[in-house]
């Protein structure tokens, strides 16, 4: 009885390491086939949109801004400048003549209404009391991802379309449109330079971005 007891012991300390080996060998096979499948796994559409959708609206927006009230001689010449122009011209805005050190600007009942229709208006007062706008003139819009190059397992190239979405606005601002091209060559490359306009109902354009994959899932590249 003694004896088998012994023999019991034996068996079962033998067991017990082979068992640890075998659960060890199952891991590290089990981690290995982990990579290997990870490694073939592609950057599908759908995990690229996200990222494409956020570098888009991260972008800096299209907008427009202006000001209202009684503006200042030393800063009075902006109102010169072709944004002011193309609003005043289109009934929007009312420039009078100046006064002592100012310009009174207004926006007129018509220029009222064209803002109510805009989303996303903006407006504030500057410390001279006078009103400051800014108006939205077109957001970028995903059309479709196109296609996805993988380089390396954590690396990709994302080929995408986008389209601007404009305002109302942003139909004024257009660079194409008779608004804009009612000016000279000069007042149309600062409009489009410096007052947002640009070619709003332009067809979609197509744009390449490098993504990588860390530990937090995929962003775009800053390499």
């Amino acid at each position: 009885m003694f004896e088998q007891e012994i023999e019991m012991e034996k068996k079962s300390s033998t067991i017990v390491p082979l068992l640890l080996i075998v659960v060890l060998i199952v891991g590290i096979v089990g981690v290995a086939l982990y990579f290997v499948a990870e490694s073939r796994r592609v950057l599908s559409t759908t995990e690229a949109t996200p990222v494409v959708l956020s570098l888009l609206e991260g972008q800096k927006p299209a907008v427009l801004h202006f000001q209202t009230g009684r503006i200042n001689s030393s800063v009075s010449d902006k109102l010169r400048e072709p944004n002011y122009r193309l609003l005043e011209k289109e009934g929007y805005l009312k420039i009078g003549k100046e006064s002592g050190s100012k310009t009174p600007v207004s926006l007129t009942p018509q220029g009222q209404a064209f803002l109510a229709e805009i989303a996303g208006v903006k407006q504030s007062k500057d410390k001279d009391g006078n009103n400051d706008y800014i108006v939205p003139l077109g957001q970028r819009k995903l059309v479709e991802i196109n296609k996805v190059t993988m380089l390396a397992p954590n690396k990709a190239v994302v080929e995408y379309t986008w389209k601007w979405e404009p305002t109302k606005a942003g139909d004024l601002f257009d660079a194409s449109g008779p608004a804009v091209k009612q000016f000279n060559t000069w007042d149309r490359s600062l409009l489009i330079e410096k007052y947002g306009a640009t070619f709003y109902h332009a067809g979609p354009t197509k744009v390449a971005v490098a993504l990588v994959k860390n530990y937090y899932g995929w962003k775009v590249s800053t390499e």
